[in-house]
């Protein structure tokens, strides 16, 4: 699973950052959070084909968030894309986006398949991942998403060995979880594989600290969270209904999460140490991300 950032500036792009955009890929998965202005431009500069987007997820209806979604929609047409692109976002989603379609009509139609949320919860079920979103506390409706891999077994190649099972389907089997027979004994998927916990990525964007932040980040692998200002502007972000950066750092610490990458930075920071100094008083494994960085996770 890669993590590209494709934007992780605040309100308005600069020379080093543009407006938010991260995408996850993964298998034939391509989620994209958020899709500010000019995000397809920046798939073009990583070398990212933008036909491997399979679904947006969309914080919240600031224009910094979506401005470039428009523009993107269009170059899937143009692409001759041959999915479905689904997207989902908070309420009046689709009304925003109907709207859109009429006043800039695409010359190139996609297939859209657009839901919204209030409450949230799980929204979808993959074949070995779920994806959640959960209400934010911003001036508009928002959203957090969580990525969430389902655990799986690895084989226990040094027990089946001893067991004398032969590789092929007898493992596959013993991985899917289903108990076999081989030299006459039974053989449990308990003794012959090893469980895994699924990876988990969280994304948090543009909100006040609400429970609703550490229910998604629990347990993360990967904490994307915002982190626009510095504790020392705690009225600045109030005023704007942000975190700070040290309000990433408690979320990350108190949640469990194993990893913290902060982003959406506001333009006064031009250097982000000082932000992430402000994270690691709460949380150590803090680091700041930068346009194009790209992540394993």
């Amino acid at each position: 699973m890669e993590i590209t950032f494709l934007g992780t500036g605040c309100m308005k792009p600069s020379r080093e950052r543009n407006t938010s955009a991260v995408f996850l890929a993964r298998g034939a998965e391509g989620i994209l959070f958020d899709c500010g202005e000019g995000t397809q431009r920046q798939f073009l500069h990583k070398d990212l084909r933008l036909t491997r987007v399979t679904q947006v997820l969309l914080s919240h209806w600031h224009g910094d968030h979506v401005l470039g979604l428009a523009g993107l929609i269009a170059t899937l047409g143009a692409s001759e894309y041959p999915g479905t692109l689904r997207i989902f976002g908070p309420k009046e989603t689709a009304q925003r986006l109907a709207l859109w379609s009429r006043a800039v009509p695409f010359d190139h139609a996609i297939q859209l398949d657009v839901r919204e949320f209030g409450e949230g919860g799980v929204f979808q079920r993959g074949p070995d991942f779920t994806l959640e979103a959960l209400p934010l506390k911003h001036r508009v409706p928002c959203l957090g998403y969580a990525f969430q891999e389902a655990d799986r077994r690895r084989m226990n190649v040094e027990a089946l060995t001893a067991l004398g099972v032969p590789q092929g389907p007898l493992w596959g089997a013993l991985q899917h979880g289903q108990a076999v027979e081989w030299a006459g004994r039974r053989i449990t998927p308990e003794e012959a594989t090893v469980p895994v916990r699924g990876r988990r990525v969280a994304y948090l964007t543009d909100t006040l600290l609400t429970e609703n932040c550490y229910r998604l980040a629990a347990d993360a692998d990967l904490l994307i969270c915002e982190a626009p200002h510095a504790s020392d502007l705690r009225d600045k972000a109030d005023e704007y209904m942000h975190l700070t950066a040290r309000d990433a750092g408690r979320i990350a610490a108190r949640s469990g999460a194993k990893r913290l990458l902060l982003q959406h930075f506001s333009v006064r920071y031009t250097d982000t140490r000082e932000l992430v100094d402000d994270a690691r008083r709460e949380f150590a494994n803090t680091t700041a991300a930068e346009d194009f960085m790209t992540v394993e996770v």
